[in-house]
This record gives structure tokens, sequence and C-alpha cells, in this order.
């Protein structure tokens, strides 16, 4: 899982008055007017339905580094940057629930989020993110034929970091749910599929920016693929690509035109040091980004305890 911090909303704004922007962190993880924090899944996640009385923990770190900035698929003439530094506390335990297996999840994000060049103005801000539950409920787990179908909800509870005044926050000051569902089949004896998709459901935050204003957000959508293969029962290589569309913002009733539209793809590969401890590395960066920023590239390490 990681949270890719999108920053649709009043890109035009942004360049001439930073102090009526703000930027979120939650994942990380995921999303400047109203923040939308998109999941994105890792390689091989709906593929884990764990036997009951299993805990996994997991460490999530992140970097990320945006270099130009797009409004209505135009890139903006400034020296955009903003960078950040995300990392996610998660655990999860495992229980049966008649035939099927489903687990409960609490994540919690923290880091640092900083301007950057020309955005410099913006500042920097660190500390802790949303607190998020979950819970993945597997409806098909088939580890014979490499089959895994699971649903999983995602709420964001507003308990993190936030301040009308800083134009950058890890917390949104909202409730939000994400509903995703994820589908792994085998396509050989080592190459396997994962397709995953997902809706995000906002809140509304009002008392966004230093005016106090209303903010209110459109569904947004996610749909992501990775093509894995397993080089031996340890090692995994993967690559993979998503597609962001949908979540455009309102402010005090106008529509901003603001949808992020972003395309972008991850390579990277999975290592089980111990039976029960696995490290997982990804590189990414975004293809495509009709507003807001475009991240230049991002590194992902993932760290998993199996107790």
């Amino acid at each position: 899982m990681e949270l890719s911090i999108r920053t649709p909303a009043r890109v035009r704004s942004l360049v001439c008055a930073f102090d009526t922007s703000t930027i979120g962190a939650g994942l990380v993880m995921a999303t400047l007017a109203g923040t939308a924090q998109a999941v994105d899944v890792d390689a091989g996640e709906y593929a884990a339905a764990l036997p009951a009385g299993s805990n996994i923990g997991l460490l999530y770190l992140q970097h990320a580094q945006r270099r130009s900035l797009y409004s209505d698929g135009h890139k903006v003439a400034v020296k955009a940057g903003l960078d950040s530094d995300i990392g996610i506390l998660r655990v999860a335990n495992y229980q049966q629930l008649g035939d099927y297996t489903v687990n409960s999840q609490f994540l919690l994000p923290f880091g640092r989020l900083e301007g950057t060049r020309d955005n410099d103005s913006l500042g920097q801000t660190s500390g802790v993110g949303d607190l998020i539950l979950a819970s993945t409920l597997w409806l098909v787990n088939d580890p014979a034929k490499n089959r895994y179908w699971g649903i999983a909800p995602y709420l964001y509870v507003p308990t993190g970091n936030y301040d009308r005044n800083d134009a950058l926050n890890l917390g949104e000051n909202r409730w939000k749910m994400i509903l995703q569902t994820g589908y792994v089949t085998g396509l050989t004896e080592n190459f396997s599929l994962d397709l995953t998709a997902d809706v995000t459901l906002f809140g509304k935050n009002d008392d966004f920016s230093s005016q106090g204003l209303t903010l209110r957000q459109k569904p947004q959508w996610q749909a992501q693929t990775y093509l894995r293969y397993a080089v031996t029962p340890k090692l995994s290589v993967h690559v993979g690509a998503s597609q962001l569309w949908g979540g455009e913002t309102r402010l005090d009733g106008q529509d901003q035109n603001d949808e992020p539209n972003t395309s972008k793809f991850r390579v990277g590969g999975s290592y089980w040091l111990t039976p029960a401890f696995q490290a997982l590395v990804n590189y990414g960066q975004d293809v495509s980004v009709d507003n807001g920023f475009k991240e230049k590239q991002r590194v992902n390490l993932r760290l998993l305890w199996v107790f």
C-alpha cells in the first residue's frame, strides 16, 4: 500500500496565492484545494489471505519529488517543487468468518511535506496524518489455483494535524471512505496478474484555507494492475500501472474543474529474507497529469513481519 498525494485543486490560484491552498497527506498513502489521497496497492496485496490467528505488522517509507505543475493538461510556467517523506505504520489481524477469511487493520500515516523552488513559500510541515481503519474480506481464497478476490473499505478518521492557516497539512479535516476490490489470478506457474479498482467518497471540510471556506469533492476513481513474476519462491519482480480520474472539488459552491486524471507506472520487487520477514521496493513516477503536481520520481520501501 502507498499513499499518493494528489493536488488537483486551484492550480491557478496556487501559482499566484499560496496562502489559499492546502496540501494534505494521509497515507501516502495519497492527494491543493481538496487533498485527495489515492490508495496505491502493492503487488500481491490481495494474495495474502493468511490463516486465522495470524498477525502482520508493516512499515511503509516513501520519498517523492514533484518538479512540475499542471493546469487543464498544460504545464504551468513555474519551477514547481513539492517533496514528501511519508511513512505508515500498519497492523492487521486475520480471522475466519464462516467460510471466509477476513482481517481488521489500522494504519497511521506520518511524515513531512516541504515546498521547494518556486513553491518554497508553501513552507513545510511534519506530524501525523489521519488515522485509517480498514478490513479486507476474501470472497475467493484459493492458493492451489493462485486465485484471490477481496473487498476492502478504508475509513479515514480526521485525527491528523490540520491548521487552516497552513498551506501544507498532514490531516484533511474531513471524513473519507475508500471502497476497494482486488482480484489476483495465476497466468502460468510463475506469472500472476493483479487487478484492483476503488472509489473514494469524501466528506466536507468546512474550515478550508485561511478564509474558512467549505470544501466538497466528487467521487474519485482509480484502477490499478500489476504483472508479477516469481523468480524463486522467495524473490518476485513486478511492473504496474494505474489511472486516477474524477475527484473534482467545489469551494463554497463553485466547481473548480480540477480533476487530476493521473496516469503512472511502477516497477519493483520483493524478497523474503526469512519465513516471517519480507522487504518490498517500488520505484515509480507519473506519466501524465491534468491538474496538480506531477511526480518526477517516487521510491517506496515496505517491511513486513508475520507474527
